[in-house]
C-alpha cells in the first residue's frame, strides 16, 4: 500500500515538473467579445499583463508575430511588464513594447512591480526613471490615475495605481467608497469607459466607480490549476482565489483577467500557460 503511494506521488511530481517546464515556455490566445451601445465602431484590443521580462523566443519574437497576426486596434498593458529587482536589466519588456509601439497605439497601465520602483529610491536608485523615460521616448506615456479619450471609438481608457496597502497579505484591506473618484476623479458615462486595473481583488469598488470594462493581472491564473477549483494561490497567498483568471460581472460592469505572460517569486505555471488576451467590443447587432 505505502509502495503504491510513493510510486503515485513520484508519478505526479513527474507530472507537474514536466507541465511546469511545457507550461512556462507557451502561451495561448484567449478571445473574449463585450458588446456595447456606447461604441461608435468595433474595437480590437490586446491585453499583455505580467511579462516579468520573460521572452518567447528572440526578442520575443513569437508573441510578437501572434500580435501582428491578431492585428489590433489598441494595446493595453495592466502592469508588471517588469520585475522589481536591484540592478536587473527591463531590456527585454523594452524591447517589446518599442516593436509594438511602432506599430499600436499602446496605453501602459502600471503594476505593483513598477509601483515599487518609484517607491523606494532608496533600494532601486533611478530604475523607475529610467524605465518612464524609456517608455515616454517611444510614445508610451503611462497612465497614472490618468485618462485619455479615443474619439474614433468613443472609448476612455484609465489606468489607475493603488496604494501599496491594498497589496497586502492574506486578507482584502477595506477600500473607502471615495477613495477611486479622488484619485481618478469621476468615470466617463457619455463613452464606453475602460479601467486598467492591475489588482483585480477590488473588481466591486472598479464598477461602482463606473468602469465598463477592467482589464487586470496580478494573479497570474493562480499559479497551478486545478479541475473545478481553478487558479491554487494569488499573490496575497489566498487559497483558491475568487478572481484567478477569465471574464467576471459586477453590474453592468465586465472585467477580463488575464493570466499573464511570466513568472516571479514563485516561476511556476502548472496547467497553467500563459496568456495573450484579446477583447472584441462592438455594438449590438440590429
Amino acid at each position: 500500500m505505502l509502495e503504491g503511494i510513493m510510486i503515485f506521488v513520484g508519478v505526479a511530481v513527474i507530472l507537474c515538473v514536466v507541465v511546469a517546464v511545457f507550461d512556462c515556455n507557451r502561451f495561448v490566445t484567449v478571445e473574449y467579445e463585450i458588446v456595447s451601445e456606447k461604441i461608435t465602431r468595433p474595437c480590437k484590443i490586446v491585453l499583455l499583463s505580467d511579462l516579468h521580462n520573460k521572452s518567447y523566443g528572440k526578442d520575443n519574437e513569437r508573441l510578437v508575430r501572434a500580435i501582428n497576426d491578431i492585428s489590433p486596434d489598441v494595446i493595453l498593458t495592466a502592469g508588471d511588464m517588469l520585475t522589481a529587482v536591484k540592478g536587473q536589466s527591463f531590456d527585454t519588456a523594452l524591447s517589446l513594447l518599442r516593436q509594438l509601439s511602432s506599430r499600436y497605439p499602446v496605453f501602459y497601465g502600471m503594476g505593483n512591480h513598477e509601483y515599487r520602483l518609484d517607491l523606494y529610491p532608496e533600494q532601486y536608485g533611478d530604475m523607475y526613471d529610467r524605465y518612464r523615460e524609456s517608455l515616454q521616448s517611444m510614445g508610451i506615456e503611462p497612465l497614472i490615475n490618468q485618462s485619455t479619450y479615443l474619439p474614433s471609438f468613443n472609448l476612455s481608457v484609465c489606468g489607475v495605481q493603488i496604494d501599496r496597502s491594498y497589496y497586502g497579505r492574506f486578507r482584502k484591506y477595506p477600500m473607502d467608497e471615495s477613495y477611486l473618484p479622488n484619485i481618478l476623479g469621476e468615470s466617463r458615462e457619455d463613452a464606453f469607459q475602460i479601467l486598467i486595473a492591475h489588482n483585480p481583488l477590488y473588481f466591486k469598488e472598479y464598477a461602482a466607480w463606473g468602469a465598463d470594462l477592467v482589464t487586470a493581472g496580478h494573479v497570474h491564473g493562480g499559479i497551478m490549476r486545478l479541475p473545478v477549483l481553478g487558479g491554487v494561490l494569488s499573490p496575497n497567498l489566498s487559497l483558491f482565489p475568487k478572481y484567478d483568471g477569465g471574464r467576471f460581472e459586477q453590474g453592468r460592469s465586465t472585467m477580463i483577467l488575464s493570466r499573464g505572460l511570466g513568472t516571479h517569486t514563485i516561476p511556476l505555471r502548472i496547467f497553467n500557460p500563459g496568456e495573450l488576451v484579446v477583447v472584441k467590443v462592438r455594438k449590438q447587432k440590429q
